[in-house]
């Protein structure tokens, strides 16, 4: 089995593979997508049931396939590599995008996280993910957690800036997902979450700020 290892500038490369969370996109999807997410985890069904939730108030659709094709697209203007698409929980799932790669001829690929952050869920696991997916003889590099890099501290910089200029006064807010505090203490995610808010907002000029946690991670009882 190939091991996914950070990408080193010498080596050179057949493919780019995209590698996201995925998403349902379909009302009837939605249960088995969750039960992709949570498998292994024992979460309750009644705790699913109310995730479901969340996602029926929306039509049971996620965005962020649809950001990933617009991502997609954008790489393909930038970029002479063919572009591939693997997702963790959801169609295309990676094991059948990284088995279609070897298929095409592809050797070795440069892997692109939609997760800027350091943490198990964020990076690490993406690159479990690949290293229990690979087949043999392809070798897929992923890239680092780039939170820091200065082109996605303009972009987000660039995102935020038309908003404030029309509401100057508002308080600024960045928000994250929630990890449990034991994974926290034993990565940088806290930290570089707060780095990236401090660089933007000192792009922006505006001081006042706070970066907030959506969602939960684990029981309730977990902190």
């Amino acid at each position: 089995m190939q091991q996914s290892r950070y990408v080193r500038n010498e080596l050179k490369y057949d493919a780019l593979v995209l590698i996201s969370f995925g998403g349902p996109e379909r009302p009837e999807e939605v249960m088995t997508f969750l039960e992709n997410v949570l498998r292994g985890r024992n979460v309750p069904r009644e705790r699913m049931l109310e995730v479901a939730e969340h996602y029926y108030h929306f039509g049971g659709r996620s965005p962020i396939n649809d950001h990933c094709r617009e991502l997609i697209a954008a790489l393909k203007e930038q970029v002479s590599l063919p572009v591939y698409w693997g997702n963790r929980n959801w169609h295309p799932m990676l094991g059948d995008t990284l088995r279609q790669m070897q298929a095409d001829g592809v050797k070795r690929a440069l892997a692109v996280a939609t997760s800027a952050y350091s943490s198990y869920s964020s990076c690490r696991q993406y690159l479990d993910d690949i290293a229990g997916a690979c087949p043999e003889g392809l070798v897929i590099d992923k890239i680092p957690p780039f939170s820091s890099h200065p082109k996605f501290i303009e972009a987000n910089t660039d995102r935020v800036r038309p908003v404030l200029e029309k509401m100057p006064q508002a308080r600024l807010v960045f928000t994250a997902h929630s990890i449990p505090l034991s994974m926290a203490s034993a990565c940088r995610y806290e930290a570089e979450l707060v780095d990236a808010a401090g660089r933007i907002s000192a792009r922006l000029g505006h001081e006042e700020w706070d970066l907030v946690w959506q969602s939960r991670s684990g029981p309730p009882s977990q902190p």
